[in-house]
């Protein structure tokens, strides 16, 4: 208090512009030198042109860090990714926000390289760690090097095949899911009585339902227990879930803003998502070594957080790990779910082809196998071309770990090579690669628009090599894809297999053009509101 106390009585009002005068001289003196000290270092590699500049029309690019909140809030992040790469005619480009050179790439072979070919050059970084440590902390998503490597250690044994083809946990959630669609929304008890014949052309937003059912299904998975939230209206955990997601995607588009962002309703919603995992790993805790033992080598009782519980007792790392695969579980699977039913609504061609298919290799009753989902080819056709116009996890980052280069970028015509200066963060978005229209074939009778539906594109095209990648790739390839793949065909199998329709209401509210909520994972903003119909049973 002291400092605070002196400079109360010895700075009159008067002379506070010239002490704001002076810090803002000081820290543009600071940025001067330390972008010419950058500008050497980067000759100093030699080789290499800087790709384009994104203008910027105020002081430290203050603007561009607003119009990246801005952007966030209104769900227009694509727009403005977009934008950079129209205003610099590149696929890759570079700013500086307050100072620091941050660059933004849609360029598959920079995206090869971030992830792949120069992996041990990128990573997370210590930044983003910091950033994104109270949410979730030393997790798969957030670490690199051995931390890393543990962690993917740790979780890989839980997405072998014999578990991903363990199909009953999804079917278990099928007849409350049914109900939801009838009932309009959620149950208010799991015994609730639904007269299933009124649901038949019943509006309901099927993308709340979806999120309950994936938040079900992967709390039963990992903890051995759901949290019924397909028969409980307001779910306070899954509310505290979505905002906290809310709150960090704006906290992690600040930039070097990012510690003066307000974090009161961050920091109460996580002590809510804390206290909710807390519960299961006293349970796992109280277990002795030899309980947890017996559990991981027997397949009843065995979850997740059993397994690892047996591998350790430290409760930040089980926390860290639950709270990090319960939001790659719940969310991303909800998510391309809904962006299915979503287009489906839309094309009913495609629904009628796709429940021919359906009903031609596991009939209109008979839960589908695992293998019946590999075989039906126009089922990944559908969830493919959902995952092509909306990846799951549409932005992402990496820092450079090193003085490096990337293979694409600069030169008049974008193809010379660009220095990267150790810890320059680097922009890249499958959701804008994926939907560049030269990554395609020309539109024609047997290849549609890029920028539409058609699941019929997949069976006379292949992407090429990391031009479709909604997995992402390279050794940090999502380790649960074939888990959401599994949940998503089967949840589709079963919803045509029981409705021969399905109408979208979504027109009155997005005009057509949907809302691409982008946080951590790509959500459609204003739900999906359908209504289906059942099949008529013969005879």
């Amino acid at each position: 208090m002291g400092l605070v106390e002196h400079f109360v009585e010895n700075v009159s009002l008067m002379s506070i512009p010239l002490y704001v005068a002076g810090l803002i001289g000081a820290f543009t003196v600071y940025n001067i030198l330390r972008i010419t000290w950058q500008n050497i270092r980067i000759a100093r590699l030699g080789t290499g042109l800087r790709p384009p500049s994104i203008r910027s029309w105020f002081p430290f690019n203050v603007d561009f860090i607003y119009q990246s909140i801005k952007s966030s809030m209104n769900h227009r992040v694509m727009e403005q990714w977009r934008w950079i790469y129209a205003h610099t005619h590149s696929h890759t480009a570079e700013t500086r926000i307050l100072g620091r050179r941050i660059m933004f790439t849609v360029d598959p072979d920079n995206i090869k390289a971030i992830l792949a070919t120069q992996f041990g050059e990128f990573g997370k970084g210590k930044p983003f760690h910091k950033e994104w440590n109270g949410f979730l902390g030393d997790s798969i998503f957030t670490t690199d090097g051995e931390l890393w490597h543990n962690s993917r250690h740790l979780i890989r044994p839980q997405f072998i095949k014999d578990r991903v083809s363990d199909l009953q946990v999804f079917e278990s959630k099928m007849d409350l899911l049914f109900k939801g669609i009838a009932n309009g929304g959620a149950l208010d008890g799991v015994d609730q009585y639904v007269n299933m014949a009124a649901g038949n052309g019943k509006p309901v937003d099927i993308c709340d339902l979806f999120f309950r059912f994936t938040l079900d299904s992967a709390t039963e998975f990992l903890l051995g227990k759901d949290v019924c939230s397909l028969s409980t209206p307001r779910q306070e955990f899954a509310d505290a879930f979505q905002e906290v997601q809310r709150i960090q995607s704006i906290i992690a588009r600040c930039g070097p803003l990012a510690p003066y962002y307000p974090r009161k309703e961050f920091k109460k919603n996580m002590a809510v998502i804390d206290h909710f995992v807390n519960q299961y790993i006293d349970l796992a805790l109280s277990l002795s070594p030899a309980e947890l033992e017996s559990k991981t080598k027997g397949e009843s009782g065995y979850t997740f957080l059993h397994e690892l519980a047996g591998f350790t007792r430290d409760r930040k790392v089980l926390r860290d790990q639950l709270v990090a695969v319960l939001l790659a579980g719940r969310d991303t699977t909800a998510c391309t779910l809904s962006w299915t039913i979503y287009e489906l609504a839309r094309h009913p061609e495609c629904v009628k082809r796709l429940r021919a298919e359906i009903l031609s290799v596991v009939g209109p009753d008979r839960a589908p196998t695992y293998d019946d989902l590999k075989s039906m080819k126009y089922l990944q056709n559908v969830m493919n071309e959902t995952l092509r116009l909306y990846p799951v996890v549409p932005f992402n980052v990496r820092l450079a770990l090193k003085d490096t280069m990337l293979p694409r970028g600069g030169g008049p015509d974008g193809s010379q090579p660009i220095p990267v200066l150790k810890d320059t963060p680097i922009g890249y978005s499958t959701l804008v690669m994926q939907r560049r229209p030269e990554l395609y074939p020309p539109t024609s009778e047997t290849f549609a628009d890029p920028g539409t539906f058609s699941p019929e594109r997949w069976y006379v095209w292949q992407p090429k090599p990391w031009t479709y990648i909604p997995f992402n790739g390279g050794p940090r390839i999502c380790i649960g894809q074939q888990f959401a793949l599994t949940e998503m065909g089967y949840v589709i199998t079963r919803l045509f297999q029981k409705y021969e329709r399905v109408d979208s209401h979504m027109y009155e509210l997005d005009g057509g053009k949907p809302v691409l909520r982008s946080e951590i994972v790509l959500c459609p903003h204003q739900g999906v509101h359908v209504s289906f119909w059942e099949a008529k049973k013969s005879g």
